[in-house]
């Protein structure tokens, strides 16, 4: 799934107690201080960032970096933002719109990338999730069979569909219970915020608002608290209505068995063999989430826009495989592959899921472009769970055990140099996690010309991404797997511990337990090392 939902899905505290549901949506702490801070230096600015433009200040000036093709797989990318026109990857072999594959690379019109998940007459948006998609195939599997009769492997396969069935509809029941506590409190703030006559109403206006019942008061008690830390507007957008509608696509589409927009695209699903379906275009039906992704790696930091991206002379292919919904591993390989063979030397992949359908097609695919010297940078999930014991797919372990070199999976880290390190949603791993990296109240590009903070390991990967593609830049003789050793090599190594919340309740663990390199990229550094090798 696209960390989109999963960034969203990423708060702590409530919104009311008893009658409304507990909201896991609402993440209270100090305000993010400069939306640039991904970007900014520990010492120089008291942020923990990656430390980009003082490496652009002191170890770049002056010097000419060679483009270099970074591949967002993603949701979509509004190739006509203004921040990120300049930087979009243009396929030269290629002419526009005239419906024929000029180059013969098997996609037609591909100017800017390639869109696995459309067809003809469209595109999919919402898509189910992996494991609806499991259970949907088992039960017609396994339906008027005599059980007593499978054989063993069958029996092992008939106990994981109950066990998947069961999963299922207990997170079907969730999302159920928990749209109607975020729909529940929004009909009962809605009163208050009208009683109160303000569009925008501040803490001081619900300060002075007296109730005159116990539902108005339970809101009061609630708000007074957001209101320290958000602004209603923003809690009431991208918390409220924004909750609401995560819960309603999770009900409609994410948990739906009945739900199947496959034959939008006109392939079929099953054959992972086939490579040559989709259409020409990168931006669909929703490209918040990749376009946010692309504008960390890239945005153009050559005009007085909006952001600067982490790299300057980067050039974003755009590759839609991932809906509002869990990405198909079929659509997974033949993005990798696109990028692949279309001259991407980084590709970053912001999405994950809990389950698999085809991890060997998605292996061989990884497997084609590490043999062809290209980098991988995944997020990590935001589960807040540790991937050595619970596994995330995509995975650079191969079914056979071994694993990708040119490969790297990133967790998401605030800019407070203190327990709060580590994001409270971000998956870690000391195997599995290489490296932390700024994904908190991210400040990037959306559709429409338009900016967004966002939170999310979808928001570390492309920082990284970033990196990499940087050190490919200015030292093109380095491969894939030297740039990995040297990110690794080069990061902020952080010594103290870290508290956050696992099942069994709080915790204060050892930051460098969280991951391979124990610490946060660091550009400066990356770049430094780079120069020695």
């Amino acid at each position: 799934m696209i960390n989109k939902n999963q960034s969203w899905n990423t708060f702590k505290t409530t919104l009311l107690m008893g009658l409304f549901a507990i909201s896991p949506f609402l993440s209270f702490g100090q305000s993010a201080p400069k939306p640039n801070w991904f970007n900014l230096d520990l010492k120089k600015d008291s942020v923990f960032g990656v430390s980009a433009e003082r490496a652009y200040n002191e170890l770049l000036k002056g010097k000419k970096g060679k483009s270099v093709i970074v591949a967002v797989l993603d949701g979509g990318v509004d190739y006509k933002h203004e921040d990120l026109k300049r930087v979009m990857w243009v396929n030269l072999k290629e002419k526009a719109g005239n419906g024929i594959d000029d180059d013969k690379n098997g996609y037609v019109d591909d100017i800017h990338g390639w869109n696995f998940l459309g067809g003809k007459d469209g595109s999919v948006e919402h898509e189910t999730l992996e494991v609806t998609r499991l259970v949907r195939r088992d039960m017609a599997r396994f339906a008027g069979k005599d059980i007593a009769s499978l054989n063993h492997q069958e029996k092992l396969d008939y106990e994981q569909f109950l066990k998947n069935r069961n999963y299922l509809e207990t997170e079907l029941g969730t999302a159920k219970s928990s749209y109607a506590g975020v729909y529940g409190f929004k009909v009962a703030l809605d009163p208050v915020v009208k009683k109160i006559g303000k569009e925008n109403p501040t803490l001081a206006d619900f300060e002075a608002f007296l109730p005159s019942t116990d539902m108005e008061g339970r809101v009061k008690g609630s708000m007074l608290s957001i209101l320290k830390e958000f602004e209603f507007k923003d809690f009431y957008e991208n918390q409220i209505l924004e909750g609401i509608k995560y819960y309603d696509g999770q009900i409609k589409y994410n948990y739906n068995l009945d739900y199947d927009p496959r034959n939008i695209v006109g392939e079929d699903p099953n054959n992972s063999q086939e490579r040559y379906y989709g259409n020409a275009d990168v931006k669909g039906p929703d490209a918040g989430h990749g376009t946010h992704v692309a504008g960390i790696i890239g945005a153009d930091r050559t005009n007085s826009l909006g952001i600067k991206g982490v790299a300057d002379q980067v050039l974003i292919m755009g590759v839609r495989n991932t809906p509002n919904g869990d990405e198909r591993d079929k659509d997974v390989a033949n993005a990798i592959r696109y990028a692949v063979d279309n001259g991407a030397k980084v590709i970053n992949m912001s999405f994950g899921k809990s389950f698999v359908w085809d991890k060997a097609v998605v292996d061989e695919a990884v497997k084609y472009a590490v043999s062809k010297d290209v980098l991988i940078v995944q997020a990590a999930g935001n589960e807040n769970k540790d991937i050595d014991v619970e596994p995330n797919y995509p995975s650079r372990i191969y079914l056979n055990g071994e694993v990708a070199k040119g490969y790297i999976t990133v967790g998401a880290s605030s800019w407070e140099n203190n327990e709060n390190l580590k994001a409270d949603f971000s998956n870690y791993g000391k195997n599995n996690v290489d490296v932390f990296a700024p994904g908190v109240k991210i400040y990037s590009t959306i559709p429409e010309n338009k900016y967004k903070a966002e939170n999310g390991t979808s928001m570390a990967a492309p920082v990284v991404a970033g990196v990499a593609a940087l050190i490919r830049s200015y030292y093109p003789t380095l491969t894939a797997v030297q740039v990995k050793e040297i990110i690794l090599k080069s990061v902020t190594k952080v010594n103290g511990n870290v508290s956050f919340l696992k099942k069994e309740g709080p915790v204060s663990v050892p930051f460098s337990d969280l991951s391979v390199s124990g610490g946060i990229v660091n550009a400066y550094e990356a770049l430094k090392l780079a120069s020695t090798y």
